[in-house]
């Protein structure tokens, strides 16, 4: 059992009455879908090019309550956003144009109701995945969707989480089955179909797939992955995970949207740019132009040849995928020392050859570098906005979050002093995957 639980007892009753008295029914017909938010120790901006990645859920995330609606539409209420969306099941759902109005929300709101109820595409990108694969749905949901209470969720998928929430509450409104595989295929639809963000499939494959104090091992090229067991198991009455680590979130202040961040798609245009003058002077103009369809060897003999720029994209790709690889074998042998110096080496690739992060983020990684107890720190997420995480010696781990929540306020008061205090440094651990309770 994680010592720190997640749901508890008191949140899932908290969401089911909620949804009863919006739905006048009982609380013991509420579902709650359990989305968890996801961290990427190793892999960073490489599933988008098919590289291999390293991720874990922890125990913090997205409650989203609901019924089914006994017709086809759709009423759904957040905890952190005004409005009410409403639409059906049976409007045909068509990819978003974010320069225009969305037709799609209550055509009798104001627009003001419209800007605030934009909150609702993902519930909307989730009925577009579903509809694209040939699902029919004639059930509706009435639902409540929360975050954590007091976390900024920037940096650890929130999106993605939000995605998979309402994919699995509709899906299982209308009793369809489907893989978690698939689940991640549908989610993908959402981010890249349907609101246009070129992301990979790392966080959904993280949410979908991970289990409790487990390391998940994702090729995004082949899709194939694979569970690597924590570093010590104790067996006692029952099986136990017994962990010498903690993870650290340190929260920036700074905010926004990967879909409003023209930096995200642009690195990914040059990663894809990169791999298109690699295939091509290795004879392979006919390969799609993804960094995973490059042989390393080819790299190396032509990387010289790159614009600067490219070349330093590449770089990022290649390096990080090794060091995915030398980061599931310290995990597997126990060796979190070598472990978090890896994650440390990301860090730095990502700000020097990646060229994400800015002056805040970056000045929060340092701190966490000099933490007492830290192992290793990163960016979390796409390194444009958002949080750090941090593995740390759960011994130490009380003395490194103080250590940081201290430092950061004298380097950036104004951004620090936005943040919740309760939640600036959050201590978590591994968390499960997503699942309908």
């Amino acid at each position: 059992m994680a010592q720190f639980p997640w749901p508890t007892d008191d949140q899932l009753n908290k969401m089911k009455n909620i949804v009863s008295k919006m739905a006048g029914r009982d609380a013991k017909e509420v579902r709650v879908v359990v989305s968890p938010y996801r961290i990427c120790p190793l892999g960073a901006h490489i599933d988008h090019q098919g590289g291999t990645v390293s991720a874990m859920t922890i125990n913090k995330g997205i409650l989203l309550g609901f019924v089914p609606s006994g017709d086809t539409q759709v009423v759904l209420r957040s905890g952190q956003f005004e409005g009410e969306v409403r639409f059906r099941v049976d409007e045909i759902q068509q990819p978003k144009d974010n320069g225009k109005k969305d037709a799609s929300i209550h055509a009798n709101g104001s627009a003001k109701q419209q800007e605030e109820c934009k909150w609702g595409n993902y519930a909307r990108g989730a009925l577009y995945a579903l509809q694209r694969r040939g699902n029919h749905l004639a059930q509706g949901i009435i639902g409540y969707i929360c975050g954590s209470e007091s976390l900024d969720s920037s940096g650890l998928s929130s999106s993605a989480a939000v995605g998979v929430a309402y994919l699995l509450a509709l899906e299982s409104a209308n009793n369809i089955k489907v893989s978690p595989i698939d689940n991640i295929e549908y989610d993908r639809l959402i981010e890249n179909g349907y609101l246009g963000l070129r992301n990979g499939i790392l966080d959904q494959s993280a949410i979908l797939l991970s289990r409790y104090g487990c390391l998940t091992c994702m090729d995004c090229k082949s899709k194939e992955h694979k569970l690597v067991h924590p570093p010590k198991v104790q067996v006692s009455n029952e099986s136990e995970l017994q962990k010498s680590y903690k993870i650290l979130l340190a929260f920036s202040g700074l905010r926004g949207a990967l879909t409003n961040n023209p930096g995200y798609n642009h690195r990914v245009v040059e990663c894809q740019k990169a791999a298109k003058f690699l295939l091509h002077v290795s004879g392979k103009d006919g390969v799609e132009p993804f960094l995973c369809n490059v042989a390393e060897e080819a790299y190396e003999a032509h990387k010289s040849e790159l614009d600067p720029i490219l070349a330093k994209r590449a770089e990022h790709y290649f390096s990080e995928n090794r060091r995915v690889i030398k980061g599931l074998e310290a995990w597997e042998s126990g060796n979190l020392k070598h472990f978090g110096e890896l994650i440390s080496a990301s860090g730095l690739s990502s700000i020097h050859n990646y060229e994400c992060g800015s002056e805040p983020l970056i000045q929060l990684n340092e701190i966490l570098q000099k933490a007492p107890g830290v192992l290793g720190s990163r960016f979390s997420g796409a390194g444009f906005r958002g949080c750090c995480l941090a593995f740390v010696d759960a011994d130490r781990a009380e003395e490194a979050a103080s250590y940081v929540r201290f430092e950061y306020l004298k380097f950036q008061p104004e951004l620090a002093s936005q943040i919740n205090p309760d939640a600036a440094v959050l201590i978590c651990e591994s968390g499960d995957c997503a699942r309908v309770i």
